[in-house]
């Protein structure tokens, strides 16, 4: 076999995976998250980020010794993300290359996750894609494995942090988005009238900061008599303004485009409202909805993997010298994601 082994350490979860270059097929993929770790403070931690992946990847590297012969590249995520979390995959991917003596591609993780589109499966492009992470909320034109430009993105608050502070205002835990979804199933959403950001603007741009501040002053309207259900309807009203919100500006978008296909991508297109929400209006605008298999939604190697093997059959290799975590740039629209 020809393999490729991946590296992801951008934030808290340690994942080392194997894919077979030739076929596509995910041979291995292990995987450590760091969520209860980080629970106790409401958020990720960077520097415990990093001393929990300098523990986790070498055990999980170890389970995949019987392979080495077989490795004939290696990729790893670079940036953006966690400068002290992403060292300690940079420092094993670099070990690794220099022991096997063979390639090494650093990977943009925002790219990775496009990429988690086509996991075991060829590519389709072009694409429109809305990227929505912890970190990221971006609309994308997705051109080729390199060539990826920034339609729109957020101003402020990505969605991903908007649920986990609206969960921590509400106590109900870290990561919010998964409790806030729960949530909201049990409330009403028409309850409170929360505005949905940039409604009456022009601009192709992303905010949460001005949604997220109308939550916190419902919350404190409430105070102490604040109820499970009261809870639950703010869940389900907040929900609904960020799918009026992502709607409305990718439809704009949409009127313009010609891709056949779309595709959200990034940790909180697990949740079943957003996704059922762009499938409407993927029939609207006669689209193909590609979706990611849930278990690859989440930060993971297996999605890096699959990067790498396009800039691996495209000759787009790395030197050990230029392998390095890159800081985080601040983007505007009509960038290009960097390599």
């Amino acid at each position: 076999m020809n393999l490729i082994l991946s590296i992801e350490s951008s934030c808290d979860d340690s994942s080392i995976a194997l894919t077979n270059i030739d076929t596509l097929e995910v041979i291995e993929h292990l995987k450590v998250s760091q969520e209860l770790e980080h629970s106790y403070y409401g958020g990720v931690v960077p520097e415990l980020a990093s001393r929990l992946h300098a523990s986790a990847l070498p055990r999980l590297l170890e389970r995949l010794k019987p392979y080495f012969s077989d490795i004939k590249a290696v990729g790893v995520t670079t940036h953006p993300g966690l400068s002290v979390s992403l060292h300690e995959g940079v420092i094993m991917a670099k070990a690794i290359s220099t022991f096997l003596e063979v390639p090494i591609i650093g990977v943009n993780h925002l790219m990775g996750h496009v990429y988690s589109l086509f996991i075991q499966k060829n590519q389709k492009l072009p694409l429109l894609a809305l990227l929505v992470s912890g970190g990221h909320t971006q609309l994308l034109r997705v051109e080729s494995y390199n060539k990826m430009q920034i339609l729109a993105t957020t101003i402020d608050d990505s969605v991903g942090e908007a649920y986990d502070k609206v969960a921590k205002m509400l106590n109900l835990g870290y990561p919010g988005g998964p409790i806030i979804e729960k949530m909201a199933l049990k409330g009403n959403r028409d309850r409170f009238n929360f505005p949905v950001p940039l409604r009456n603007s022009k601009e192709i741009a992303f905010s949460l900061s001005g949604l997220k501040n109308a939550v916190r002053l419902q919350i404190e309207k409430l105070g102490n008599t604040i109820t499970e259900q009261d809870k639950c309807d703010i869940a389900a009203s907040f929900e609904l303004a960020v799918i009026k919100h992502l709607l409305q500006k990718s439809k704009k978008v949409f009127k313009e485009d010609t891709s056949e296909y779309f595709a959200i991508v990034g940790g909180v297109s697990a949740n079943k409202f957003i996704k059922n929400s762009f499938k409407n209006l993927c029939k609207e605008f006669n689209k193909e909805l590609l979706e990611v298999d849930l278990k690859y939604t989440s930060d993971n190697a297996v999605m890096i993997g699959r990067w790498a093997i396009e800039a691996l059959k495209n000759g787009k290799v790395n030197s050990i010298e230029d392998i390095k975590v890159k800081a985080t740039k601040r983007v505007k629209v009509g960038d290009y994601l960097e390599v």
